[in-house]
Parts: C-alpha cells; sequence; structure tokens
C-alpha cells in the first residue's frame, strides 16, 4: 500500500491533464474488456476532453509526493444540482482513504456553491464503486439510462 505522506487536494490545473488522463486511464484499466468501445471511450477521454472537463467542472486533484493519485470532477446544474463526474484512484491507492478524502472535498465545494444534492452515474461492472458510494450515503434513485449500449445507474446524495 503507498505511503501518504505529503498529500494534498487541489484545484487541477491546466498542466495537470496528462496526469488526469493517466489516473483516468490506470483506474479504468481493470474494467475494459467490460466496457463498450464508446462506454470506455467516454469514461477514458482523449486530452482535449479533460480539457475541456476542467474548463466545464470543478475539477479535484490528489497529489501525493508531487503525483496525481486521484481526481473527480464536479458540477451545478441551473437546477442548483450537482452531478459529479469521473472519479478515478491510481490502483496502488486504492484502499488508502484517497477516494473518500476527494469525495469530500467535492462535496464542500459543490455545497459552497449552493448545491444541496449531488448525483452521479457508474456502470455495473464497477461494482467496488457501487459499494463505496452507498458507505458515503449515496442511494440508487431508481434512474437508469443507456450508456453507449451499457446500463448507466444513477445514484443521489442530500448534501
Amino acid at each position: 500500500m503507498a505511503r501518504l505522506e505529503k498529500e494534498e487536494i487541489r484545484r487541477a490545473q491546466p498542466a495537470d491533464v496528462s496526469e488526469v488522463l493517466k489516473c483516468l486511464a490506470e483506474a479504468f484499466k481493470p474494467y475494459r474488456d467490460e466496457y463498450t468501445v464508446e462506454g470506455f471511450a467516454d469514461t477514458v477521454p482523449d486530452e482535449a476532453s479533460v480539457q475541456n472537463r476542467m474548463q466545464r467542472m470543478h475539477v479535484l486533484v490528489a497529489v501525493c509526493h508531487g503525483e496525481i493519485v486521484g481526481t473527480v470532477g464536479g458540477a451545478v446544474g441551473e437546477n442548483g444540482e450537482g452531478h459529479l463526474r469521473g472519479m478515478a484512484v491510481l490502483p496502488s491507492f486504492w484502499g488508502t482513504g484517497i477516494a473518500a478524502r476527494l469525495l469530500a472535498a467535492i462535496e464542500t465545494d459543490l455545497r459552497n456553491l449552493g448545491c444541496r444534492r449531488v448525483t452521479l452515474d457508474t456502470t455495473l461492472p464497477l461494482q467496488a464503486a457501487m459499494r463505496f458510494y452507498e458507505k458515503h450515503g449515496y442511494v440508487r434513485s431508481g434512474r437508469v439510462t443507456d450508456f453507449f449500449g451499457m446500463p448507466l445507474v444513477e445514484y443521489a446524495k442530500q448534501l
């Protein structure tokens, strides 16, 4: 298990794009064969898409010893509801608590922006992520949509 000394969570910067992309790619690589080609491409986008996401959303990164080891994005819609996207932690840091700290940080940021309810979507292969979100107060909303030929399950939480 990786050591967490000198860890910080901060807002992603333009120079972080390649490391954010690396984090997404490595975190989702074990699930590649369970995704459709289009679904995986949307989950692990190219650099231009990551840059666009960073301009449209509040993207946080967890940094340990100068390396980005986790990321999550969040935005508040016109209805005042928040939405999370792109949560990922490098596999070598799974189980270290970084995901929980990233989730708490983005929830705090969204709450400070006036958000009182937040949603996120996940796919069925990500059973560990589903258990993680449920452990942190998220519940299935009952909404399931199509994500490039895969079921996309919505979770929600009151902040």
